[in-house]
């Protein structure tokens, strides 16, 4: 039974790292409890009271600030853009079609404010939102004060929820962080035990690269938390030591697969499966109770087997080898995880750059074509249902709600379209089975709440299924039920869907290849910094934390991940354009994972003296080929602008022989490579220096 608990514990801490979205579904649900209590005893009409519970949701759901302050300041912020909707709603309700009118405008001021960052996208889908709900809830002018007073009775009861009794603990949170950390690096042993087990299939492949996807998540969760927990030396040390372990583990993963090209004994396979398992279940245990991993036996086996391992290796050494490091890095990363420090008093100054208030962008452009889908989906939503033609326009708004381009538009429709008939389902069932019941009615609504909280990152099917099948019951318990008007709900969904890809594909079209492109040279100038950075640092000329510049770099890839989802996702019939997609994502993968190799193992003045011209000479090749690759970006499909050099084989330094001056210098040469392979997307030759000239 304890194992049971234990592995389902483990994988609720992977799938939820930090269980943040659990407290956040858990906030909606207490929050919406809180609210309708308060409410009760006011005896408003039920219509009020929905209000406030809604506001309590949207609340918990929306405001994301990362500091308390900021967050409160939210919230005041948030209650008075409610109470305006609220009355606009109302009276737009008296003097239609003014409220149509409005609620199109509306779309183009959310849509538009996502450019504020996340108290802007809080308030423009609040707003948004608080508008929706009267005009669902039918609600009246005279109304507005009840409807005012249970919007401020929903937004205290989050912010009770949200500083007294759910409130952010960082070291406990930081504590869920590395369970799921541990959780998550047992599951890419796993996907490698598995792929091991098959002798190598694209399936297990597929799913060796999504774990993989998911331990980078937490290694990142990680360096947000921990300057939360230790002070910024210690965070810099425990950053430093889980992208070694995240660095290994990738490693093995490239071992495993190298390994299954080959033909392997069954008897070896089966000794590199037990191995992985055993290792696997050292991991997949609280970080509390576990023993340092080099007070186990089988540390000292691992490493004394990986020592003996030479460049006459037998078959499967090399994965022993990769797993003997994973063991030492892990070592090395436990010893660092436990706080030893405060926080520092001193808190770094926030040097980005203010955002404009007015510029014609990306967002500008999804806002103007939100307005455009939002009128197309009035007109047909009107067709369909008079009284209901609003269920499309907040389709089109929820498709362009973190949407850049044309195609993650289409993406976000299909899904939402999908989740919105399968919940047709849910809610039909739902609506039979409490037959009238209110304490089972308002119990399964929150039910559907926490679902659609705890589900919203990471499906938008689910979160779809969720609200629909909460709408049934909610027709339910208005008395307004019934099969046609779940009907209607569909036949409005896919109104507003259509309504918004016509609009995306039409007006001021924002193709995914052009965001893409844009993407790809923020990662190029991302990749530049650093390089030049790092190159100071092994000269000696510069002591700079590299491993912050590494985080940049990883989060600019993880920008792409997200832009090339409509030419990678199964919805996209073209093979080809998922082809390009995978392979543009993997080449810069690629590169993300040997900028860490090198952040990890760089020391100040690792090629001081003599070899820092070579040096200078070596990552000025790599500085060379992304002005290439950059000229290409900003003019694809024209004349190329140049060839790129690939590594000439010469060494920056034949003194130095240490392994880890071995290790940065091999991470730069294959990050070279990297660049030379994303220049194949661009149709850019690679010249070898070390290739005779052609008479």
């Amino acid at each position: 039974m304890n194992h049971f608990r234990t592995a389902a514990l483990d994988r609720l801490a992977a799938a939820d790292p930090g269980l943040v979205r659990l407290r956040l579904a858990g906030s909606a649900v207490l929050g919406i409890v809180l609210a309708v209590a308060a409410l009760l005893p006011t005896h408003v009409p039920l219509t009020v009271m929905l209000v406030g519970a809604i506001a309590a949701m949207m609340t918990a759901f929306t405001v994301n600030d990362p500091t308390p302050g900021g967050q409160a300041v939210t919230l005041v912020l948030a209650f008075l853009t409610g109470a305006a909707s609220i009355t606009v709603a109302s009276l737009g309700s008296a003097l239609p079609p003014m409220d149509s009118i409005v609620f199109v405008l509306l779309i183009f001021v959310a849509v538009y404010a996502q450019r504020f960052g996340a108290r802007g996208t809080a308030l423009g889908s609040i707003g948004f939102f608080l508008f929706f709900f009267p005009m669902f809830l039918q609600a009246h002018l005279a109304q507005v004060p009840q409807l005012v007073m249970a919007l401020g009775v929903g937004v205290l009861a989050n912010a009770v929820v949200r500083f007294v009794l759910l409130r952010h603990k960082p070291e406990a949170e930081f504590l869920r962080v590395r369970r799921a950390f541990r959780a998550r690096l047992a599951a890419v042993v796993r996907a490698a035990e598995a792929h091991l087990a098959v002798n190598g299939s694209e399936r297990t492949r597929k799913q060796l690269r999504h774990a993989l996807a998911r331990l980078h998540e937490c290694v990142l969760l990680i360096e947000d938390a921990s300057p939360d927990v230790v002070d910024a030396r210690a965070a810099d040390r425990l950053r430093r030591r889980a992208i070694e372990v995240e660095l290994a583990v990738q490693w093995l993963a490239i071992t495993v697969q190298r390994t299954c090209s080959d033909e392997l004994a069954a008897d070896v396979r089966d000794d590199l499966i037990a191995r992985l398992a055993r290792f696997r279940a050292l991991m997949e245990r609280d970080p509390r109770e576990l023993p340092l991993i080099s007070q186990t036996g089988e540390y000292s086996r691992m490493l004394v087997e990986g020592s003996r391992i030479d460049e006459h290796a037998a078959p499967g050494d090399g994965v022993r080898k990769a797993l003997a490091e994973l063991a030492l890095a892990d070592d090395r990363a436990q010893r660092a995880a436990a706080p030893e420090s405060t926080v520092d008093p001193l808190d770094d100054e926030d040097d980005d750059e203010p955002t404009p208030a007015f510029a014609y962008d990306n967002r500008t452009r999804s806002a103007i074509q939100a307005v455009v889908g939002g009128g197309l989906a009035v007109l047909g939503g009107t067709l369909v249902s008079h009284q209901r033609w609003y269920w499309a326009v907040l389709t089109v708004f929820v498709v362009f709600i973190g949407a850049s381009s044309a195609g993650a538009t289409f993406v976000k429709g299909v899904r939402r379209l999908g989740g919105t008939l399968i919940g047709i389902v849910g809610g039909v069932l739902l609506a039979l089975l409490v037959g009238g019941n209110t304490p089972a009615t308002l119990s399964l609504i929150l039910v559907c709440v926490f679902g659609m909280v705890y589900t919203a990152r990471v499906s938008q099917v689910v979160m779809a299924f969720f609200i629909t099948s909460m709408l049934g019951l909610l027709y339910s318990l208005l008395g307004t039920f019934s099969l046609a008007v779940l009907w209607i709900r569909v036949a409005e969904t896919a109104v507003g869907a259509a309504a918004g890809i016509l609009a995306a594909v039409v007006i001021v079209p924002v193709r995914t290849r052009s965001v893409m492109l844009d993407d790809i040279g923020a990662v190029l100038d991302e990749l530049e910094e650093f390089l030049e950075h790092a190159r100071d640092l092994l000269a000696g000329e510069e002591n700079v934390n590299i491993i912050e510049l590494s985080r940049d770099l990883d989060r600019a890839v993880e920008q792409v991940r997200t832009t090339v989802e409509p030419l990678t996702h199964p919805v996209n019939l073209r093979s080809a354009r998922r082809d390009y997609g995978w392979h543009v994502l993997t080449t810069l993968e690629t590169i993300a994972f040997r900028a860490r190799h090198v952040a990890a193992r760089a020391q100040p003045g690792m090629l001081a003296g003599p070899d820092t011209d070579r040096l200078r000479q070596f990552t000025g090749r790599l500085l060379a080929n992304i002005d290439v690759l950059r000229k290409a970006l900003d003019a694809p499909g024209g004349p190329t602008p140049g060839t790129l050099v690939r590594d000439d084989g010469t060494p920056v330094s034949d003194r130095v022989d240490q392994a880890e001056t071995r290790a940065v210098l091999s991470s730069l040469s294959h990050l070279d490579e990297a660049l030379v392979s994303l220049g194949g997307v661009f149709d850019l030759q690679a010249t070898d220096p070390r290739a005779p000239a052609k008479k």
